[in-house]
């Protein structure tokens, strides 16, 4: 057996253990795609050293690429929005806008899409086309549209595809819009986060038809929705646990926030919400439905740690830190930021805590709610 061959096994072994491969179709496609193939050209990897976040090539061929491509784990592909792994020298200090998720997750959430053979699937988010190249296995590549925004990454999936010998629908275009000319799906998933779930995703999927997607948002919250479309238009369903995290479709990404306001203003009071609520997966997620439009920056002032959410549309600010042993709020502009959080964080308190895997999610075209 390979080396290739011997990394790929040991990968199915690995999620089938963990529960993220858990039937034999699934099995049998995720047998039958090699990683490497969508990797073709090299990844980044996060450099270690100097202080601040950078990344560093790792090419094809390099003593650890194969291995790396059969690892369990995220692989930044794609650079600032253009930068491949070829393109850099060195290292380089720019945010990621693409990669390769984990291969756990991208089976889990197969798996949780619940397909049927005959399934007819829209797929958000081509990236390297790995996911893709499992649902063509999985259901054949004429079931499969996938749609990718950025047109270099839709060249290079296709690429890859087609050295497997696969050829599904590819498209170039907004995913938020989805594929019209292709509806009704059965199924529809997607590998980007989105604040809330398109409605164009509702009217392409038939009645009965299920979307997954992953719902988040700027304070970096987010969990895997799985609604079902119902025959009036609306769709509904819960969310399914477990932290799961993609980076947001590029139309969803929060504003630049400019310069911040002057934290000395506003109103000063007590409060028995403190920042701490940040800090949790879950609670964050719920201060994040209370106040979506805000982001949230922490300072190092007058000798101590501020959190500050700063709505950088309306201009609203809530600056929070501890004196003593209690908790000061400092807020101002048009929206009492920090009263929509106590408000929301009491009623799920009151509520017991829930786990997000009891939040259910509703999408009419009204908007997006998120209940317990």
């Amino acid at each position: 057996m390979s080396d290739q061959a011997q990394l790929h096994k040991r990968l199915i072994d690995a999620m089938t253990a963990d529960g993220n491969l858990r039937t034999e179709p699934w099995k049998h496609a995720a047998a039958a795609v090699p990683r490497h193939e969508f990797l073709r050209g090299g990844f980044f990897r996060r450099a270690s050293g100097g202080g601040v976040t950078s990344w560093e090539p790792v090419w094809e061929g390099d003593t650890d690429w194969l291995e790396g491509c059969y690892s369990d784990e995220s692989l930044v592909t794609q650079i600032a929005g253009t930068i491949a792994p070829t393109d850099i020298r060195g290292r380089i200090m720019r945010e990621p806008t693409s990669s390769s998720t984990l291969p756990s997750l991208v089976l889990r959430m197969l798996e949780d899409l619940q397909v049927e053979d005959g399934h007819r699937v829209l797929e958000i988010g081509t990236g390297t086309g790995y996911s893709t190249a499992l649902l063509c296995a999985r259901l054949g590549e004429q079931s499969i549209t996938s749609i990718e925004y950025d047109p270099d990454l839709t060249t290079r999936a296709r690429a890859a595809l087609g050295r497997l010998g696969t050829y599904p629908t590819l498209v170039t275009g907004d995913g938020l819009l989805g594929h019209p000319a292709g509806a009704p799906y059965d199924r529809v998933v997607a590998t980007c986060g989105v604040r809330a779930v398109p409605e164009s995703w509702i009217e392409q999927t038939r009645p009965g038809g299920r979307i997954l997607a992953t719902v988040g948002g700027w304070l970096g919250s987010s969990e895997l929705a799985r609604l079902t479309v119902r025959d009036d238009g609306t769709a509904t369903g819960p969310l399914l646990g477990g932290g799961v995290n993609f980076m947001l479709a590029r139309a969803h990404m929060p504003p630049p926030l400019g310069l911040l306001p002057d934290l000395d203003e506003g109103e000063e009071r007590g409060t028995s919400t403190g920042a701490d609520v940040l800090d949790d997966w879950t609670s964050r997620f719920v201060v994040q439905l209370a106040v979506p439009d805000a982001q949230h920056v922490a300072l190092r002032r007058n000798g101590r740690t501020e959190d500050v959410l700063i709505d950088a549309e309306s201009g609203s600010w809530a600056c929070l830190y501890e004196h003593g042993d209690q908790w000061l709020v400092r807020q101002d502009g048009p929206h009492a930021l920090w009263d929509a959080v106590e408000e929301l964080v009491g009623r799920w308190r009151t509520a017991g805590t829930p786990p997000s895997a009891r939040f259910t999610v509703r999408v009419t075209r009204e908007g997006q709610t998120v209940r317990w």
